[in-house]
Formats: C-alpha cells, sequence, structure tokens
C-alpha cells in the first residue's frame, strides 16, 4: 500500500477511535464510530482477493447496521428525556438498543456471526486492528452505559458468548478464526461484570488486548495461518514457540499465568453478589475454550512436521524480539495483582 494512503488510514483510525473516546454528545460519538469503520476498510481490501472482498462487505453492513441503531437510540433518548449528553441518565428503552447496538459492534453472541467470517478473510496484521484497536470505542461507550444497562440483559448476552465463544472455537483449524471465538469468549466475561464492576471489565478489557496483541504478533513472526503450520513453528523458533504455548495457556485464563488475573476477580466479585450459580456456569463455559487452547499447545510442543526446517532462526537474534516486553506482561502480572486492583 502506498505509504501516504497508509499514514491516511492510520491517522484517520486513531482520529475515529479519539473523537468517540473524548465525545460528550451522541453525534459525535456516532461520527467517530463512522470514521472508525471507513478507515479499516481499505487495509481490508488492499489486496484485492474474493474472500477479501466478502470480509469488507460483510463488516461494513454489520457496523452500518449497529451505528443506524446507535443513532435511532440515541435520538429516541434524546426525544424522550432532552438530553443528548452520553454521561447523563438513559431511558431503559434506548439503553436496551443501544447495548445490542454496541455489542454488534464489538461482535458479543448473538451477533457475532460477522466476526469469525470478517477475520478469516483478512490479514493477520488487519485482524490484528479488529481484534484490540477497532474494540476501544465501542468498549468506552459501553462503560460510560454501565450504570443504566439492564443487567439481565447484560448477564444473558455475557453467558452466552462464553459458551457460543468456546463451542464456536473447538471445531476450527483455521487461527484466525480461533482467535476471534478466543475474542468472542473474552467479551462475554467483560459484558457479564459491566453492571457489576465497570472497573473490572475495563481491567479484564485491558489484559484482553494486551494478551491477544501479543498473539497476533507471535503468528505474525512465525507466519502461521492454521493449525498444521503450527507443528514446523519448534524447529525455526524454539524459545518463541516455547513462550508462545504459555501465552495461549494465559489467554485460556489458567494460573499462575496473567490471564487468570481477570476471571478470578470477576468469579469473586460475582460471589460477592450471591451470583454463585452464575459464576460456575461462566466457569465451566470456559472449559470448552480451553480445549480449543490446549489443541493448539499441543500442535506448538507435541508434534513435530514431516519435514522440518533445515534453516532454524535465533528468537533474539532477529527482529521478533520486540516481542520481549508483551509476552513477559502476559505472562507474568498476577504477582502485580494487589497494584492492579489498587490502581483501577
Amino acid at each position: 500500500m502506498n505509504p501516504y494512503a497508509l499514514s491516511m488510514i492510520i491517522s484517520s483510525l486513531a482520529l475515529g477511535t479519539i473523537l468517540t473516546l473524548s465525545s460528550y454528545h451522541w453525534i459525535l460519538a456516532w461520527i467517530g464510530l463512522e470514521i472508525n469503520t471507513l478507515a479499516i476498510i481499505p487495509m481490508m481490501t488492499k489486496t484485492p482477493h474474493p474472500r477479501a472482498i466478502e470480509a469488507a462487505t460483510k463488516y461494513f453492513l454489520t457496523q452500518a447496521a449497529a451505528s443506524a441503531l446507535i443513532l435511532f437510540s440515541s435520538t429516541l433518548n434524546g426525544h424522550i428525556q432532552g438530553e443528548w449528553a452520553i454521561n447523563t441518565s438513559i431511558h431503559p428503552a434506548p439503553a436496551i438498543l443501544l447495548s445490542i447496538a454496541i455489542a454488534m459492534k464489538l461482535g458479543v453472541a448473538p451477533f457475532h456471526f460477522w466476526l469469525p467470517e470478517v477475520l478469516q478473510g483478512s490479514t493477520l496484521q488487519t485482524g490484528l486492528i479488529l481484534s484490540t484497536w477497532q474494540k476501544l470505542a465501542p468498549m468506552a461507550l459501553l462503560l460510560q452505559l454501565s450504570q443504566s444497562v439492564n443487567l439481565n440483559l447484560m448477564l444473558m448476552l455475557g453467558l452466552l458468548s462464553t459458551i457460543v465463544g468456546g463451542w464456536g472455537g473447538i471445531n476450527q483449524t483455521q487461527i484466525r478464526k480461533i482467535l476471534a471465538f478466543s475474542s468472542v469468549a473474552h467479551l462475554g466475561w467483560m459484558i457479564a461484570v459491566l453492571k457489576i464492576s465497570p472497573q473490572l471489565a475495563l481491567l479484564n478489557f485491558f489484559l484482553y488486548i494486551l494478551m491477544t496483541s501479543t498473539l497476533f504478533l507471535t503468528f505474525m513472526s512465525l507466519n502461521t495461518k492454521n493449525m498444521s503450520e503450527l507443528s514446523t513453528s519448534w524447529s525455526k523458533t524454539p524459545t518463541l514457540t516455547a513462550l508462545s504455548m504459555l501465552s495461549l495457556l494465559s489467554l485460556s485464563g489458567l494460573p499462575p499465568l496473567t490471564g487468570f488475573l481477570p476471571k478470578w476477580l470477576i468469579a469473586q466479585e460475582m460471589i460477592k453478589q450471591n451470583m454463585t450459580m452464575f459464576a460456575l456456569m461462566i466457569l465451566l463455559s470456559t472449559l470448552l475454550s480451553l480445549f480449543f487452547y490446549l489443541r493448539m499447545t499441543y500442535s506448538m510442543s507435541l508434534t513435530l512436521a514431516p519435514s522440518l526446517s533445515s534453516s532454524p532462526s535465533l528468537w533474539f537474534n532477529s527482529p521478533k524480539n520486540t516481542l520481549a516486553m508483551p509476552m513477559t506482561l502476559s505472562l507474568l502480572l498476577l504477582p502485580a495483582t494487589p497494584m492492579l486492583v489498587a490502581a483501577i
């Protein structure tokens, strides 16, 4: 892609997100979301492949429908309440519509139908942006709405997302689709705890971005797109393969890795709110996700390709050493739990 065009697209992405994050008026927030949507489309179609065009079309139609619903519900709320400010109280009916529209933008089940197909039709670089940066603006709006949303709706969407995210990823062989269903499952945890503790939802969101970015960068370094290619990585980059295996286990939420931290705190908060049965159900649904994470770690560590590469490249002598900091954070943040809880 032309460097000037790429710089304009990245600037537009940043502008759209910053506009939504800093807006206090629903129209400004909607404009920021629209700029975000339109800026990512050229990145998705920079290689004019039919699958990329299909992914861009699906993404555009879904995001346009969600944006129209946000505009409609904010207009309805302005008509009922006489207020366009985001941080004021919102009428229950527009609040439900806004929650559904933002859930559609984020890819929360049952509105997740577009996310696996769009990620599969995109490159790993575009998939990284879609899974992390593009979720910042909708999540910021949802956090501002946290006191107005319907608790039962959030709990239902959260539980459904963790189940669908785990169930959908079990039979997948494509890395991007597995990461898409992983995203759906993690968003379920954030949505479930949003009304009860917005601070915990925010902490979970930041840790999700950290761990997902680490995995995307790892797979970009390994140039891996499906499960069968994972078995060749051990002979080429043994250190990076071992650490990425631990990153997968961290994303699944196993102690003593970083990913255990948000699940532990959220389950603890739900038990404090006398929601023990719900906490048990959402923890059991995580076992579905654990299955396909373990499948990936098995492919990386316990299987070898029939014809191994004869040109190993050492991780610390290559540009891949930029992964050192995110990899360390995505594995070893659990001892910093008291400091993180105090910070939020």
